[in-house]
């Protein structure tokens, strides 16, 4: 079984996937972590970051083993991780590596951005994971806090606004639910409920499929 979870920055998706892989017995990947993997293997080797095929060999060499770093998460990785996530051969590598990993028995949970759409448009459970601007804003403040990074709330509200509206009008896999996927609004739920909710959705979506 695969299950494609799609939706904004800290919509709540990425702790979703975790917990329903969990529970189904299923692989998980953070699809947003493995641009963030090869510009961290750029940095690491002393590359450049605007070089289009050393970026897209760093792809192709992507070890899943390194996707727990939690260095990850910082935000220099997250605005290397733009710089070469443009590079069409880097992102054709990647589909292929995220299509390879949902491919594996027994399954997997995948999310991102364009996991319903592009990445596994056949997934037998597509979930579109939506929350209020400022609720994911105030989330994302807390996340950073907690990692001991200082933030300011109105500014991580600005950068979501900003993300969500380049992530939605891009031309090359824009955010968007799949027609068949089904809307889980995470705006006042706390993960437990959200978690049930997911796996009501997928319960739903097995029987119909008996």
């Amino acid at each position: 079984m695969i299950i494609a979870i799609d939706g904004p920055a800290a919509s709540g998706k990425g702790t979703l996937g975790k917990r329903l892989a969990a529970h189904y017995g299923l692989r998980h990947l953070d699809t947003g972590l493995i641009y963030r993997a090869v510009a961290k293997a750029l940095i690491d080797a002393g590359q450049p970051l605007d070089r289009e095929d050393e970026a897209a060999a760093a792809a192709r060499r992507l070890d899943p083993a390194q996707l727990d770093d939690p260095v990850l998460k910082t935000d220099p990785i997250g605005r290397a991780a733009s710089q070469i996530s443009v590079f069409p051969t880097v992102r054709a590598a990647l589909v292929a590596f995220q299509r390879d990993f949902a491919r594996q028995p027994p399954g997997a949970v995948l999310d991102g951005r364009d996991i319903g759409t592009v990445i596994c448009p056949d997934a037998e459970v597509k979930i579109f994971v939506i929350a209020d601007p400022r609720v994911r804003a105030h989330r994302r403040y807390r996340e950073l806090l907690a990692r001991g990074e200082a933030a300011d709330e109105a500014a991580v509200l600005a950068d979501i606004e900003a993300r969500d509206a380049r992530d939605r009008n891009r031309t090359l896999a824009p955010l968007k639910p799949a027609p068949d996927a089904h809307a889980l609004d995470t705006s006042v739920l706390d993960i437990d409920a959200a978690v049930a909710a997911a796996i009501a959705i997928v319960e739903r979506r097995r029987a119909a499929a008996q």
